[in-house]
């Protein structure tokens, strides 16, 4: 059994990625939300079947409107849904990504391995956001 690390006061990795753990959930919580409400206003309770409101509500993509056959499209391609597209992206990947950060160290004890984890979760996380940024950008063929 490791003999228990005393945590360093102030501010460290450690403190400030629990604090954006908690922030982040309750930002998707609250961008989940903004979304399920957002598109009711928008007239998806008569235009929308629940399936593709759920969706919309994780991941406003206005292909997702267009495979639904709603007949006026442009409310639904906006810069705002692609900004909330982004944020829920943005949380959702840190989120996720940091999750996978503690457990992943864990199981790793403090030395150049824990360092490699780190920058290899890093450089993940960065294309991953590239990739889903570029989509969310490109995706608004209206």
């Amino acid at each position: 059994m490791r003999p228990r690390v005393v945590p360093q006061r102030g501010l460290n990795l450690d403190y400030v990625m629990w604090l954006f753990t908690r922030i982040s959930g309750l930002a998707m919580v609250l961008l989940g939300l903004v979304g399920v409400v957002g598109a009711l206003l928008m007239g998806a309770r008569t235009e929308m079947d629940l399936p593709t409101l759920m969706r919309w509500t994780f991941f406003p993509n206005p292909n997702h409107v267009i495979n639904s056959d709603i007949p006026d499209m442009l409310p639904w391609a906006h810069a705002y849904w692609q900004v909330m597209q982004i944020l829920v992206i943005f949380f959702g990947v840190s989120h996720g990504i940091n999750g996978l950060r503690v457990v992943l160290e864990d199981y790793i004890d403090r030395s150049f391995f824990q360092i490699l984890v780190r920058g290899l979760l890093f450089l993940i996380w960065l294309g991953i956001m590239i990739v889903a940024v570029y989509l969310a950008l490109t995706s608004y063929q209206v």
